[in-house]
């Protein structure tokens, strides 16, 4: 952590400070966001409880994907809703998605159109 200081020193002035590290035993990290994941490969995880909160300190190495599409709708949804209006599947999908999978808004939007 610091060079040049001795970790059992260390670890005994965090301990006279209220301040308690675990180390974790962990293969991969991964954080989601709305946009991507961020995968952190043979961390070094630590966890550190100081004045109430628990904190983590990771180091590894990091990776970026973009995040997976997520989609609030079925397959049975969208077959439901094609035979409701009779349009195809690519416009059932497209309009569910603009629409959050509410069935129903969806379903009144194409039998507008």
């Amino acid at each position: 952590m610091f060079p040049g200081i001795n970790p059992k020193q260390m670890e005994k002035a965090m301990r006279q400070m209220g301040i308690q590290s675990e180390k974790i035993d962990a293969e991969e990290v991964i954080i989601k966001t709305a946009t991507k994941k961020i995968v952190i490969s043979n961390p070094d995880v630590t966890k550190v409880k100081m004045a109430g909160q628990e904190t983590f300190q990771i180091a590894g190495e990091i990776s970026e994907e973009e995040a997976e599409e997520k989609t609030s709708f079925t397959q049975d949804d969208v077959e439901m809703v094609m035979e409701q209006t009779g349009s195809d599947e690519k416009t059932v999908m497209d309009k569910l998605k603009e629409n959050n999978g509410d069935i129903a808004k969806t379903i009144l939007e194409l039998k507008e159109d």
